[in-house]
């Protein structure tokens, strides 16, 4: 960061302020005497959302034409890493043409609740998943010199009382669950930037908070990018520069770098801080610097409206195809009925800051008439407003009667779910759950398509539907797509990337969500998504991990080598084979359990995964590497990663309630020593090598300490801490009680 350091030093105190400040809304502020240009960054986890000038302050109204991909919900269930790399590559290539710095994206907060408004934007349930799929993105994103924004840091989970609600959550799930994703992608694609969050963690803001920022961020993770707000996320400038906050989003008219300025002459803020802070912005804006616009070539919009098309059918979930109803023959005789106003009015794309103007928007009914040669009859079905049409009941059931088969679009409104507020249920409008009702009494032969971004109660649909496809938010390509997958020119290649309950109260974080008072208890802790439903062993409506295909798949010679036991690390090799006539992909999937340990674990955890494309009859040899934090948990009593000594199993499967194949492994690990305190019991004194002689030579001339090797009575006093029991006089007859404070120094000396 020389060069950084040489432009901070000619710099007045009043221009660095400014740097730390946005300009405006979407740019930073520009010393050009200086050589500092303006930086732009905008919306687009899943499309560039760039404002055009003259349009409202939060430019939410209009937007430059960009392409809008699927959103993460539904690249999420991808499992593909390189499919992530060559969208965010394409969104690199838009955001050059519009002068655009830094993409603010992706969102990689876990999906605690299914009823959080934003899920739509966010990946899954699983931290390892999330973290590889936002890897990709991030890595194709900034390998065309857009820089990224990696949001929102952290626990931010719910939509309701954002602003100001404080997150109660313990270290080591905020280790395991709401931090991992964040940790993956700042090792493994060196984002540009991080965007904090605007909630408390623990009743400190994540904006001004020091762990967060500073120790966990920067000091244990190695990030070397920036830290930008979320826009309007910052009460304290001053403290959230001190924190490790370098960039506040928008400006504020100037009155943040003020009170930065006063802060520094008044000796509260050192200007080594405000200057680490610039340095740190130029430095990262320097590495992923664009040109500006018109001196980028212009986007292909045609070839990426047809990769988007490609990733939708990637992402599809296929959850159910009885009787093999899918795929539908394109030239077979027999009518196609398709139902629901959805068909024609497609829902694509969440709302709210990622609402993307599309480049154009292909809907099912068009694609499905131009892709076969069979009649094709539509009824709306339903209004998109929920209101009870019976004359369009009475028309989708005409429709629907003597065709060969229907294909019935159903959905989740726009109105539904959105940034800015959470979900109230899972179940889809009555009107749409009453039109499939009426239809299959005159005909069972259904498939439903789905379009949604956070799931729904599945069970009135399974009930009733032969097929049933997940689309999620498949963005503007997504009918060309779901057209594709109903005639069989695509095959479903997505998995669940979340878990499908019965009921909304078997959800895990349901007795605690949305919190009250200004707070939010996180009471399931490490238990979220499967993790929960496997240790209460709860039925689901469909696994994480679940997804079927045009074809099937057998695995078989499952070996786990472990070359060296003394270290936490494992290849698994697996054999999987397409035993189908048709060409698909599989996703395989490794959990490992740790069915004896000191601490509560979930029953397994997804720790390796890889998606294969196999022809029929094809097989593939698949190598997953598991490194130690597969087999380790976050230990508060060592502050650090622990893999306990010990049996582990290693199970592989299409998903985590389906894993034909186990072995076990024995790992001989040595533990970390577990620090002493004034709180550790005397069965802990006793299990610690120098806390054991301690303990011994301070009770070797007492009368009364038989209990340290009576069998009888060390039940009783084993789970005394010894400061306790030193208060109570158990110490050498005559004798003061020794200081508590000096015998932990030399135990742990």
């Amino acid at each position: 960061m020389t060069d950084e350091r040489s432009v901070v030093e000619r710099l007045t105190l009043e221009e660095k302020a400014s740097l730390v400040s946005g300009a405006g809304f979407w740019a930073t502020a520009e010393v050009a005497r200086a050589g500092v240009p303006a930086t732009v960054l905008t919306d687009g986890p899943h499309g560039v959302r760039m404002q055009r000038a003259g349009s409202d302050h939060l430019g939410l109204a209009d937007s430059m034409p960009a392409t809008s991909f699927p959103t993460a919900a539904a690249l999420g269930s991808s499992w593909d890493e390189g499919l992530l790399r060559e969208v965010g590559e394409a969104l690199a290539v838009e955001a050059r043409a519009l002068g655009v710095d830094v993409l603010l994206g992706p969102g990689v907060n876990m999906k605690r609740s299914p009823l959080c408004g934003r899920n739509f934007e966010y990946f899954a349930e699983d931290p390892l998943l999330a973290g590889v799929m936002a890897a990709g993105w991030v890595a194709g994103l900034q390998s065309r010199g857009v820089g990224a924004s990696v949001k929102h840091f952290a626990a931010n989970n719910q939509e309701t009382d954002r602003m100001r609600v404080s997150a109660e959550v313990d270290e080591r799930t905020l280790r395991e669950i709401y931090l991992p994703a964040f940790e993956h992608v700042v090792r493994e694609a060196r984002p540009a930037t991080i965007m904090c969050s605007y909630n408390r963690i623990n009743g400190v803001y994540a904006s001004q908070n020091p762990w967060l920022l500073t120790t966990l961020l920067r000091e244990e993770w190695g990030f070397d990018g920036y830290v930008v707000s979320d826009w309007g996320a910052v009460h304290d400038p001053v403290a959230a520069l001190r924190s490790g906050l370098d960039l506040e989003m928008p400006g504020t008219g100037g009155r943040s770098a003020a009170t930065i300025v006063e802060a520094v002459r008044a000796g509260e803020l050192s200007e080594d801080i405000l200057d680490t802070a610039v340095a740190r912005l130029l430095d990262t804006h320097d590495r992923v610097r664009l040109p500006r616009e018109g001196e980028a070539p212009a986007p292909d919009f045609d070839a990426h409206h047809a990769l988007a098309r490609r990733v939708a059918a990637e992402c599809a979930v296929l959850l159910k195809n009885d009787g093999a109803l899918l795929p539908l023959d394109p030239d077979a005789g027999g009518r196609i009925a398709v139902l629901g106003e959805f068909a024609r009015t497609p829902r694509y794309q969440g709302a709210g800051s990622s609402q993307i103007n599309p480049t154009r928007v292909d809907d099912a009914l068009t694609a499905i008439r131009a892709v076969t040669s069979r009649e094709v009859t539509f009824a709306p079905g339903f209004r998109l407003d929920g209101t009870a049409d019976e004359a369009l009941l009475a028309q989708a059931v005409e429709a629907a009667r003597g065709a060969a088969v229907v294909l019935v679009f159903l959905g989740e409104p726009s109105e539904a779910e959105s940034e800015g507020f959470d979900r109230d249920d899972l179940d889809l409008p009555a009107v749409q759950l009453r039109m499939i009702e009426a239809v299959f009494e005159v005909n069972p032969s259904i498939a439903v398509v789905l379009s949604n971004g956070g799931v729904v109660l599945t069970g009135p649909l399974t009930a009733r539907a032969a097929a049933l496809l997940e689309m999620w938010l498949p963005g503007q390509a997504g009918g060309s797509a779901t057209a594709d997958l109903l005639f069989g020119h695509a095959a479903p290649a997505g998995r669940l990337a979340e878990t499908v309950p019965h009921r909304l109260s078997d959800t895990p974080a349901h007795v605690n969500w949305p919190g009250s008072a200004g707070q939010v208890l996180y009471g399931e802790r490490l238990y979220i998504g499967y993790r929960w439903y496997d240790r209460t062993e709860g039925d689901v409506a469909f696994p994480f991990g679940f997804g079927l295909s045009y074809t099937t798949f057998a695995y078989s010679e499952l070996s786990v080598h472990v070359p060296d036991p003394t270290r936490p690390e494992a290849r698994v090799e697996v054999t999987v084979t397409n035993t189908g006539a048709r060409e698909g992909a599989e996703v395989v999937q490794v959990y490992v359990s740790d069915p004896v340990s000191d601490v509560d674990r979930p029953v397994r955890e997804l720790r390796g995964f890889r998606k294969v494309r196999l022809t029929p009859g094809e097989s593939a040899r698949v190598a997953i590497e598991l490194d130690a934090r597969a087999f380790s948990y976050w230990s508060a009593r060592h502050g650090q990663w622990v893999a306990e000594p010990g049996e582990y199993g290693v199970h592989v499967g299409p998903s985590s309630r389906d894993l034909p194949l186990e072995q076990r492994i024995h790992l001989d690990l040595a533990m970390p020593p577990t620090p002493l305190t004034a709180d550790s019991t005397l069965a802990e004194w006793l299990a610690h090598t120098r806390g054991q002689e301690i303990i011994q030579e301070i009770f070797a001339t007492s009368a009364g300490s038989s209990f340290i090797t009576d069998p009888a009575s060390q039940p009783l006093v084993a789970q005394i801490p010894l400061a306790t029991l030193l208060s109570m006089g158990a110490s050498p007859t005559g004798q003061l009680p020794p200081s508590i404070d000096d015998l932990v120094r030399k135990a742990n000396s």
